[in-house]
């Protein structure tokens, strides 16, 4: 191995920062325990690291005592989860991403509208579910070009596309010409549902494999824009492979491949990465490790007012 290119952007996004960010100040508020609806963000580091602290990670609310604290995860909640916290009186902090809130908000503007939807999405995907929970009856999953070609849908003049925002860029361009092609009449958003950190850190990944032999994305097998920058990359030509921790790392990768590329999914904490270069580079410390970097992000989402101050006075209130 001759050097290691880091790919920037990578890792935390705005979203889990944001979400991240809202669990510590409901735990700073509530202390613990604090309960998660779902995973907070789609890695398993982040998830362990909140459970010692005394967060609580369910499922379903209705597993959650009456009256405590639930934060529903960055990836939403459809509103008959929303309906089930209330009805037991729990006091939920939401840490939705802003960006996936934005696509609820469409799916209630079209279902308000009286359309039919088709959602390219993944099947079982939290965020999938939740957004498709906008309108129970009314949307038709699709995840690819080939599930758009066979489509059996009935006509319906009222016709709407969202997409899930973590999804592959070319994939979805590709799913959409094909349904475009067959209901010329398809509604669209005003603005594309793919986030701006999915479509950054894929773009980021392309020009990654173009110089690098070997690709390893950090991030967990869970995580739905870990896989795609994995899959991007493998497109490209180069060898790929979807790690979390040094121990995954192959002895013949720091043999045979001259030049290492190393990204992140956008769950993904950067002392994953600073652990997974170490272990690489471990026998020639003298390794260069190089930047690559394709477009800068200065995207912050910040936590309600309310929230920040109410922590703020949490922990005035707190002996020294």
């Amino acid at each position: 191995m001759n050097e290691v290119i880091l790919a920037a952007p990578r890792g935390f996004c705005a979203g889990v920062a944001f979400a991240i960010e809202v669990v510590d100040l409901a735990l700073k508020i509530h202390g613990a325990p604090v309960y998660v609806r779902h995973a907070i963000v789609h890695n398993e580091w982040v998830v362990r690291s909140f459970e010692e602290r005394g967060v609580i990670f369910v499922e379903d609310v209705n597993e959650i005592p009456e009256g405590m604290p639930v934060v529903f995860s960055a990836h939403g909640v459809s509103p008959q989860v929303r309906t089930d916290a209330k009805s037991r009186g729990l006091q939920v902090i939401d840490a939705t991403c802003p960006l996936v809130t934005k696509v609820h908000n469409e799916a209630k503007h079209f279902a308000a509208k009286d359309y039919h939807f088709i959602y390219i999405g993944h099947a079982g995907h939290v965020e999938a579910e939740g957004t498709m929970g906008e309108a129970p009856g009314r949307m038709t999953l699709v995840e690819n070009p080939i599930d758009a070609q066979r489509l059996d849908l009935p006509h319906y003049e009222k016709l709407a596309v969202l997409t899930q925002t973590t999804l592959s860029v070319d994939e979805v361009q590709a799913t959409m010409e094909v349904l475009k092609e067959r209901f010329p009449h398809l509604e669209t958003p005003k603005k594309e549902d793919i986030c701006y950190a999915t479509t950054n850190r894929q773009m980021a990944v392309r020009a990654l494999a173009e110089q690098c032999d070997l690709v390893l994305v950090v991030g967990s097998t869970t995580s739905s824009n870990s896989n795609r920058l994995r899959e991007v990359a493998e497109s490209l030509g180069a060898e790929s492979h979807l790690i979390l921790t040094p121990d995954q790392i192959q002895p013949n990768w720091r043999t045979d491949f001259p030049t290492v590329g190393i990204t992140s999914g956008a769950s993904t904490p950067e002392s994953l990465v600073e652990d997974i270069i170490g272990e690489l580079i471990k026998d020639h410390p003298g390794t260069p490790v190089k930047i690559l970097e394709t477009v800068r992000e200065d995207v912050k989402f910040l936590p309600p007012r309310d929230l920040i101050q109410l922590a703020q006075a949490s922990s005035s209130a707190s002996p020294a």
